[in-house]
């Protein structure tokens, strides 16, 4: 169950912004009969209708091995995705690590699988910290006094993580007015900021990054890297808590024994690997270091 902790305050504001049409109760903790539709929230961190199209095969991978019918569904922003969840109005869900935390608090959800860059690797990712190359950044102190841009203010890899390497590596904090922010919504939308120098700087997941130089999306020569991350657990996949058990089962092992390349394509991975809620503590640790609270979610 969901854990009063000080990430429950950032958790409630985060679904200010809600704009995801919902109705309905909250999901009750109780089991329940298996959904005549299965209903699939992806995370909304890039163009909502490229997402959606890319995981047809995903969906398809899902009705075979389900024997239901699936529905995927990308929300305006995050918080609206953590509220979807909360209320029940989404049954599995792929979140950010930062995202999951947050919606862990709200919903009785837990997480499962997690992306495997590398098979037999520990399902990790990083983020990167990116400037335009005329910006005269070269490392993060050179952030001091610019424009940087982040992706939802949700989001772990084009916020949380390049904003506590701005603090934990170069001190500087944009509420001491060290930098200025802007907040564009997705990963693809902070690199063509950067990109087209409407920021100096900004942060975003390494994968996407180097899916868009590959596809010509961005111009590694424009988007420079100025830090990579750290690795962190890898984006979960969550499923309700009151699902019935044996389609918890098939849900597990529909990802854990994947290995068809066409479904896995999009998320530029070699499989699923099992994962934990401990897994994620290492966020849940990032929020005292930047003062999580509701100020930062409104």
């Amino acid at each position: 169950m969901p854990r009063p902790t000080r990430l429950a305050t950032a958790a409630i504001a985060v679904t200010t912004a809600f704009t995801f049409v919902l109705s309905g109760c909250g999901a009750s903790s109780e089991a329940t009969t298996a959904p005549e539709t299965l209903r699939v929230a992806l995370l909304p961190d890039e163009n909502a209708s490229e997402v959606i199209k890319n995981n047809e095969p995903l969906k398809e991978h899902l009705e075979k091995e389900l024997g239901l019918d699936v529905e995927l569904v990308v929300t305006t922003d995050y918080s609206s995705m953590i509220e979807a969840m909360a209320r029940g109005r989404i049954d599995l869900g792929y979140f950010g690590p930062l995202s999951y935390v947050l919606a862990q608090e709200k919903a009785d959800i837990e997480p499962f699988a997690a992306l495997q860059e590398v098979e037999g690797e520990d399902p990790t990712y990083q983020a990167v910290f990116i400037a335009n190359a005329d910006s005269g950044i070269e490392d993060l102190a050179d952030v001091a006094g610019k424009t940087v841009a982040w992706g939802d203010q949700a989001s772990t890899s084009s916020h949380l993580i390049p904003k506590a390497m701005l603090a934990e590596e170069a001190d500087l904090r944009v509420d001491q007015g060290d930098y200025e922010e802007q907040h564009v919504g997705s990963h693809d939308a902070v690199a063509l900021a950067v990109q087209n120098a409407n920021a100096d700087a900004g942060g975003m997941s390494l994968p996407i990054y180097e899916r868009m130089v590959e596809e010509g999306l961005i111009d590694s020569e424009t988007v420079v890297k100025v830090q990579e991350s750290d690795p962190y657990a890898n984006y979960p996949w969550t499923m309700q808590s009151n699902l019935p058990e044996d389609l918890k089962e098939k849900l597990r092992a529909a990802f854990l024994e994947l290995d068809d390349p066409e479904v896995l394509e999009p998320f530029g991975a070699a499989g699923f690997a099992e994962v934990a809620d401990s897994d994620y503590d290492q966020v849940r640790d990032l929020a005292p270091l930047l003062d999580i609270d509701l100020e930062d979610y409104q």
